[in-house]
């Protein structure tokens, strides 16, 4: 059985490596709070001081943290991941960054790791899918080195090859344009059919149940109507999902209207005070708003 490394520990990173503590696998991890993490070293996690030490330790690295920014930090230098690979090992990237920015770490790997390989593995799903094992996983990168890891990742869900360095990224990146403008789209609706005077709760389930119900909203529907204290994927972090496709949209002129509209009205949400809400929160954002923009009587 393969060495699992984990680099970021937060909720979904977290519940991940507690996953592979409970199939079994050896996990060495490492978290800017070594105080967070308790609750894993309890159950078995053995504790590295730096990304490097779990590198070194690990047959296959994971890491799941929120932006380019610290993917590049925990890459970088003389304690960073990098500089801890060896032949034969896999660094797989769960978070999701820009498919430019994966690719350039990437491309350092292969020249600096010494025969290490960097897969871009982003996840569709939330927490309750890491602790069920069913997230949706994107993997782009080389083939060999996927085949050698697919047992590793599909304790977390089902894992799909799709192509190059970077590819993982451009799925997920366009799979979250559906589910910011899904989630707002529904969240629009609903706040028109209360506005006319019916109730939310009977609304919501015939528009659910209507052709316009797929399974995502099928699942965010409970938490439209009651968004959650703990969010399962929070706005500041579809917001920054929403800049990242629109800026690569731009890159190569692909037209991204309503990623525009969602990245409009995240923004606001931001500027609300939204920014650590479950993305369900936009119900009450748009509310919010139509409060703000009343004619005054």
């Amino acid at each position: 059985m393969q060495t699992i490394g984990f680099v970021g520990l937060g909720h979904m990173g977290g519940n991940m490596a507690a996953r592979y503590l409970d199939a079994g696998y050896a996990v060495y991890g490492e978290d800017r709070d070594r105080d967070d993490a308790k609750w894993l070293l309890d159950q078995g996690l053995s504790w590295a001081a730096t990304p490097r030490e779990v590198a070194e330790a690990a047959d296959v690295v994971l890491t799941s943290l929120p932006n380019d920014d610290i993917v590049e930090s925990v890459a970088s230098g003389a304690d960073g991941i990098i500089a801890g690979l060896a032949e034969g090992k896999v660094w797989a990237d769960l978070s999701t960054i820009s498919p430019r920015a994966s690719r350039e770490i990437a491309a350092r790997v292969r020249n600096e790791g010494h025969g290490a390989q960097m897969l871009d593995t982003p996840v569709s799903g939330s927490v309750p899918q890491v602790k069920s094992g069913t997230l949706t996983i994107m993997v782009g990168g080389d083939q060999d080195a996927y085949e050698r890891i697919e047992s590793v990742l599909r304790v977390l869900g089902t894992p799909e090859y799709v192509g190059e360095n970077g590819h993982g990224l451009v799925l997920k990146l366009a799979i979250n344009i559906s589910l910011a403008v899904q989630t707002l789209a529904f969240s629009e609706g609903l706040l028109f059919a209360e506005r006319e005077g019916m109730d939310a709760q009977l609304a919501a389930k015939v528009m659910a149940e209507s052709q316009i119900g797929s399974p995502l909203l099928k699942l965010r529907v409970p938490l439209i109507l009651d968004p959650p204290d703990e969010a399962w994927f929070d706005i500041s972090l579809m917001h920054k999902d929403i800049r990242l496709v629109r800026q690569a949209g731009a890159d190569d002129a692909t037209p991204l209207p309503t990623a525009e509209v969602a990245d409009e009205i995240l923004t606001k949400a931001e500027e609300l005070g939204y920014s650590h809400r479950d993305i369900a929160s936009m119900h009450q954002v748009l509310a919010e708003l139509a409060k703000r923009d009343a004619p005054v009587s």
